[in-house]
């Protein structure tokens, strides 16, 4: 019982590792630009189709092929940024949120449709020769793909902390995030650095797409799922608190493996939504953030 027990936390956790790498993208590209991007899910998915299609027509394996992923959808971000979404810049934080999310709506489902176009809506997945291979230890299966995704979450998120505290682009975003005004004031160019940011965040949500594709599979329908789940980790972690966001999404893996376990997999979003809400309610800041002077 006890190894069955901690076999469905290990699986959890795991889960939880990508809801947290997906969701600091949004919480990057937010936290600075105060863009809700509710088509973060459908960047998402196109990161996963990236890497299916190399895999199937040229056999690159789904981790080697990370790289040509990243690049395709940072292609895919400067196009969004320079098209939708430079325009809302310079409007006010208000009207930011309101515009971004009503694009957002939008491109989703113009984004969507192309998916289901070229792709179909057939789910799509990668076996690999090492698929089916795990680690025993102390009697627990830890599954080599799904283990492979937790160590390049935490190398994705370690990298993003030490470009922000030690670059000089990266305290540009910080300085950027604390006080967009001040920040150019002092020279630094606000723009370039939203830019950048929504960069970074469609980035990240390409390496969480391949990772989702090696793991379970990607379809057009899926990037709403990820969307919802990555404002819930967020809101939970603190907005802002990327540390905190990750560790969010690692919570929430957690508690739904545990519902589907002990009680029943049809209750696994319904608790995992109780346990927003009542942090909501408690804590508004979110577990690791911040309470506002």
């Amino acid at each position: 019982m006890i190894e069955a027990i901690t076999q469905n936390m290990v699986i959890g956790i795991m889960l939880g590792a990508l809801y947290g790498l997906a969701a600091v993208g949004i919480a990057m590209v937010f936290g600075v630009t105060k863009f809700l991007n509710v088509a973060h899910g459908e960047l998402l998915m196109f990161g996963g189709y990236s890497t299916f299609w190399l895999f199937k027509l040229f056999n690159i394996d789904p981790f080697l092929s990370l790289p040509l992923t990243i690049l395709f959808l940072l292609l895919i971000g400067l196009v969004l940024y320079k098209l939708l979404f430079v325009r809302m810049v310079k409007m006010k934080e208000e009207e930011k949120i309101k515009n971004t999310m009503l694009v957002g709506f939008g491109l989703t489902l113009i984004l969507q449709n192309i998916a289901l176009n070229l792709w179909t809506a057939n789910d799509r997945g990668v076996t690999t020769s090492y698929a089916t291979e795990s680690l025993m230890l102390l009697g627990i299966r830890f599954p080599y793909v799904r283990v492979a995704g937790l160590v390049i979450s935490l190398v994705c998120l370690f990298a993003l902390q030490q470009f922000l505290r030690k670059t000089y682009i990266g305290k540009a975003i910080r300085a950027t995030t604390e006080d967009w005004e001040a920040a150019s004031l002092v020279g630094i160019d606000v723009q370039k650095v939203y830019m950048l940011s929504f960069l970074i965040g469609t980035a990240l949500a390409g390496v969480a797409g391949a990772l989702v594709l090696v793991s379970y599979s990607v379809s057009p329908s899926i990037g709403l799922h990820w969307t919802l789940k990555s404002l819930i980790v967020m809101v939970l972690g603190g907005v802002g608190n990327f540390m905190g966001t990750f560790v969010g999404g690692i919570l929430l893996g957690a508690t739904e493996s545990a519902t589907a376990f002990f009680i029943s997999g049809n209750y696994r979003e319904v608790v995992g939504l109780i346990f927003f809400l009542l942090v909501l309610i408690f804590k508004p800041q979110g577990l690791f953030g911040a309470k506002e002077r």
